[in-house]
């Protein structure tokens, strides 16, 4: 759309109801609305694989193993490549340590149950006794050896997953951040992705132990007679069985125990937090927040001692069963020692045998279980970070300009993603440098989105924006965005120094040319904020630290404005940034920032809501449903008597009545 359109009637009346009047409220309501089943929050994105190894077969998580392993194989390698051979080899060794062992300890089960006196027993086995003690130190060597492989193996990983997790986060682009879903993924893969990435070499050690010791056992019942291979299921299954449904149960129970938990923290949030701790006690709203949280908390009482009870009773099955196939098995194992299949000497090799592998048996289904969960939240870390990969900004290999002399935006639409409807819609301007321009209208008009797409935080989706004649999309994304100072409404409030605060804006928390850092506070009003803590220029502005120190939204807004200044870039944004100043500190920033000479050079864009401060502009543009709807000085948007001249009367007739209000003060 072009800059300016035809005349419009004032219209100095406050905008009627766009909807039916609402009804009256019920006389009484839950104070959380829950759907008809119960759940009364959206699933959370730490739940996504909450107890997904209860949701399936143990033949299929037996069959993500291979994959898994060598997953977590190719971290380790591209972490440690000597550590990872190391680890693989105490580890193999361990196990044929332990498999030995058993060996030698059947051999000392052999002397001990041979015929002849027992003094001349124990000293055949003798031997025997001084291998196995020889076998299990080697074996305590080799695991000190895979314990020393291992931590030196998870540190490097986790840091290398950590590192590359958030390269990737903190450049993807703004339309990513926008989203809520890559909210929920972001989170989602930093809290439970990385937390994982922690356990999972150590899951797959023990597993590949468990394995190993169980093969190795296999081994040893095999050399002493086939059949006791066939009863080595039949001991161990049972429990494998009863682990799975205990896990099962405690995953459905798990969802419902969760979401009540979660309706149970907003109380409990309410009652911690510092920003509420005011208005709680001006209502004293203390007891209604008890009362639910005490409600809440019954059931979930309730449901915890359901669960445990439930685990109890599947455990007394697990172990009932257990115990039967073990009895099964020793009545087989006896009817062999009975028709001679089997010395005796064998047979009790045989029972410890069976022993280690029931307990071996076990840690692999219990660790089997838990690697498969580990696997899919370290899987889902990858995942997220190649979503990242594809959104990250434009790199061209071209650097925006250091200077430019102008910005034009020619038909320029933009929609958010997700979106019908188009935030902007033919936006076409030409912006000179040593201008300062404005942007005004109502909420949702498109004020800030045009900004943001000044500032190369979003790309439009039509049309084009150049500096100098060269559309945007030539540079480099972040080139650009480094040549636009963004100052916002609610800036962001580092818990940094206060020089750190400021210097943030040039990328560097530990760097600052002194002058240029006063000249910008001082410019700001920030110059007097800082002098007047404690600490100055090193000053902690956060009380989440010790001696930090709080400031108030004014005196942020102070900050910012000092960063904003402190970039020196040629093109200075400012949405709202006074909007919590008092009056005398937004005439002060208005005065220098807008009017000062030090940037004759620079494009000033200036978003307000107040248009008192918008009238010495050199231009201003009025925002619409995504569209400029008038263009000029304010002036001649006065003299066009359309929406610019209406918001402009209605603001000014509030302020008419002063005045008379102070002569009658001073009477």
């Amino acid at each position: 759309m072009s800059e300016t359109t035809g005349a419009a009637q004032p219209r100095n009346d406050v905008p009627a109801p766009r909807s039916a009047p609402l009804p009256l409220p019920p006389s009484s309501a839950e104070s959380i609305a829950q759907n008809e089943d119960g759940e009364g929050m959206v699933e959370a994105w730490w739940l996504v694989h909450q107890g997904a190894s209860a949701r399936t077969s143990v033949w299929k998580i037996l069959a993500e193993l291979p994959r898994t392993v060598r997953q977590i194989g190719a971290f380790a390698w591209r972490a440690n490549r000597t550590a990872t051979i190391a680890l693989a080899v105490l580890q193999a060794a361990s196990a044929v340590m332990s498999a030995f062992g058993l060996v030698a300890t059947v051999g000392v089960a052999q002397h001990i149950f041979a015929d002849g006196p027992t003094p001349d027993r124990v000293r055949a086995a003798a031997p025997q006794l001084l291998l196995v003690v020889g076998l299990l130190s080697a074996r305590g060597l080799l695991e000190y050896g895979v314990t020393a492989a291992q931590g030196r193996l998870t540190p490097l990983i986790r840091a290398a997953l950590e590192g590359e997790f958030y390269r990737l986060t903190s450049h993807v682009k703004l339309e990513a951040v926008d989203s809520p879903t890559w909210q929920d993924e972001c989170y989602r893969a930093r809290n439970q992705g990385l937390h994982y990435a922690r356990q999972v070499i150590g899951q797959v050690v023990t597993l590949a132990s468990a394995l190993m010791m169980l093969v190795g056992t296999a081994s040893v019942l095999a050399f002493l007679h086939p059949v006791l291979l066939l009863l080595l299921p039949l001991s161990v299954l049972p429990v494998g069985v009863a682990s799975v449904k205990s896990a099962k149960a405690r995953f459905h129970s798990f969802r419902r125990f969760n979401e009540m938990s979660r309706r149970t923290d907003v109380f409990s949030w309410l009652m911690l937090d510092r920003d509420a701790a005011a208005e709680l006690r001006s209502h004293t709203a203390q007891q209604a927040l008890l009362d639910e949280h005490g409600r809440l908390t019954e059931e979930i009482t309730a449901e915890d001692i359901r669960l445990n009870l439930d685990e109890a009773r599947l455990s007394l099955l697990g172990r009932g069963a257990g115990g039967l196939g073990m009895a099964v098995t020793y009545v087989v194992l006896g009817l062999m020692l009975i028709h001679g299949w089997l010395p005796l000497a064998a047979g009790a090799g045989a029972v410890l045998a069976l022993q280690s592998a029931r307990s071996s048996m076990t840690r692999v289904v219990d660790v089997a279980h838990l690697l498969y969960e580990t696997s899919l939240w370290v899987g889902d870390l990858l995942e997220h970070q190649e979503r990242c990969r594809r959104v990250l900004p434009r790199r061209t290999g071209t650097a925006a300009p250091n200077t430019v002399r102008s910005i034009t935006l020619d038909g320029v639409h933009y929609t958010y993603p997700g979106k019908d409807k188009p935030a902007l819609a033919g936006i076409t301007m030409t912006v000179n440098a040593g201008e300062t321009i404005a942007f005004v209208g109502p909420n949702g008009s498109g004020k800030s989105t045009c900004s943001k797409l000044l500032a190369g935080l979003y790309d439009p989706t039509d049309g084009a924006i150049c500096w100098d004649g060269t559309p945007t999309t030539h540079f480099d994304t972040e080139s650009l965005q480094a040549r636009v100072a963004s100052v916002l409404q609610d800036p962001t409030r580092y818990p940094f120094s206060a020089l750190s605060n400021i210097t943030v804006s040039r990328g560097t928390l530990t760097r600052a040319d002194p002058e240029r850092v006063l000249e910008a506070a001082v410019a700001s009003g920030a110059d007097q904020v800082i002098a007047g803590l404690t600490g100055t220029w090193a000053a902690t502005l956060s009380k989440r630290f010790r001696g930090g120190q709080e400031l108030s939204a004014g005196m942020w807004a102070k900050i910012a404005v000092a960063r904003g200044e402190y970039k020196d870039a040629p093109v200075l944004l400012l949405d709202e940034p006074t909007a919590s100043m008092d009056p005398r500190a937004e005439h002060a920033v208005y005065q220098t920032v807008l009017h000062g000479t030090r940037h004759p050079d620079r494009i000033t864009v200036l978003i307000s809501h107040r248009l008192a401060s918008v009238i010495g502009c050199d231009r201003i543009y009025v925002f619409d449903n995504g569209t400029i709807i008038e263009a000029g000085t304010h002036e001649e948007l006065l003299a066009l008597g359309g929406e610019y001249a209406g918001m402009f009367t209605l603001q000014a007739a509030a302020y008419q009545a002063a005045p008379i209000a102070a002569e009658e003060v001073g009477t």
